[in-house]
């Protein structure tokens, strides 16, 4: 350790000041006289000013008090999120430099690890809309319950955050709920990024490419729309999205526990009110064009087309099995019956069931079978 270095443990606290004289090598006469140079002057007296260079001088207290934030009350908090607490909220007037070097120095701040081999980063796309990235992470979010998945949609060409939310599981039905997020908020959207998970594209054989027909659920929505599937061959090529989630790991738990959040039904109103604002206001880039490449949707019915689908085939009592339900057919206008017709069974999102024959929603169920009234006006897919 240097000498600074071992000056700042002591003062933080982490060993005595007759420890410090031991590893520095100096009596206890002269380390109360650099403790006095300190306390007179700041970090200019722990330097040996020999040198000629000057740096500003920033006062004993408002180290001091720095450290003492770090200590009592943001132990946790990642080196940029503390500064940004300690300027903003506490009112320390201190450079992010400075803060990351006094925080390291008295150990109270980890050094970060070397980088590694070094990729050459992806060109971001030029407009909105060009490509979004959805992906989820798996984290201990909240002190004393169970981690569960954020999964997160991001557009690439100014890393602005889209959608949130916490799924005990990322699958088919948390995809489909971030992509009808995006769809209704922004618009159609023309290729989405995403890992090589199973719901969202088959491998024939274990260490091959995915087959080239995929016939799953996420796979048929992103056909009909039109949106180009990528599938990432690394966690390397997810590299935006990956810094996206460290960079949110290292803030989120901490803001909740700050803001007293117990719960992941809390976390998700904090998450769309507070953290996601913020988020997007501090990291977000100009993108190289203004312009957009969202596109409106028009005479889709996403809530069709966004939704678990099933084949089946009516029986003569026109009657629909699903899961061991009996779904009854209704009498229509259209036509008498639908015995042996195909019809599709949807699983919405909001959890209920429902029956529709060539894209025309024929009747809605509760998950136990029941039949509920119809919804005015006609739904179709697409």
């Amino acid at each position: 350790m240097t000498r600074r270095e071992v000056l700042l443990k002591a003062l933080a606290g982490k060993i005595t000041w007759l420890q410090a004289a031991d590893i520095l090598g100096m009596t206890p006469r002269h380390l109360r006289r650099v403790r006095s140079n300190y306390e007179q002057f700041g970090f200019e007296g722990l330097r040996d000013g020999r040198s000629g260079t000057r740096r500003p001088r920033v006062p004993v207290a408002t180290l001091e008090k720095l450290l003492a934030l770090r200590k009592e009350r943001y132990p946790d908090f990642s080196i940029q999120l503390f500064w940004e607490y300690a300027t903003e909220r506490h009112g320390l007037e201190v450079s992010y430099t400075w803060t990351r070097v006094a925080l390291q120095d008295a150990g109270l701040a980890e050094k970060a690890p070397g980088r590694g081999q070094y990729r050459r980063h992806r060109e971001r796309r030029p407009m909105r809309g060009m490509l979004v990235h959805l992906d989820a992470s798996t984290h201990a979010w909240l002190p004393g319950v169970p981690p569960r998945d954020l999964v997160v949609a991001m557009d690439d060409a100014d890393g602005r955050i889209l959608y949130a939310r916490f799924v005990e599981e990322e699958g088919t039905v948390s995809t489909l709920r971030a992509l009808e997020h995006v769809l209704r908020r922004c618009g159609r959207f023309s290729e989405l990024y995403t890992d090589r998970g199973s719901h969202f594209c088959r491998t024939g054989e274990a260490g091959e490419a995915p087959d080239e027909l995929q016939q799953g659920q996420v796979s048929r929505v992103l056909k009909a729309l039109g949106i180009r599937h990528i599938l990432a061959r690394s966690p390397q090529a997810r590299g935006r999205g990956e810094r996206a989630f460290g960079t949110i790991q290292g803030r989120l738990p901490q803001e909740m526990l700050a803001a007293g959040v117990t719960t992941y039904e809390e976390a998700d109103g904090f998450v769309e009110r507070q953290f996601l604002p913020s988020f997007n206001r501090r990291f977000t880039v100009e993108p190289a064009q203004p312009e957009s490449a969202f596109v409106p949707l028009a005479g889709i019915d996403l809530r069709l087309l966004l939704s678990v689908q099933h084949e089946r085939v009516v029986r003569n009592d026109s009657t629909v099995t699903f899961e061991k339900i009996i779904l009854q057919l209704p009498p229509g206008r259209e036509r008498l019956h639908y015995v042996r017709c195909p019809v599709l069974v949807h699983e919405f999102l909001e959890g209920t069931l429902g029956v529709s024959y060539q894209g025309r929603l024929l009747a809605r169920y509760t998950r136990q079978g029941d039949l509920l009234p119809r919804s005015s006006g006609t739904e179709r897919a697409a």
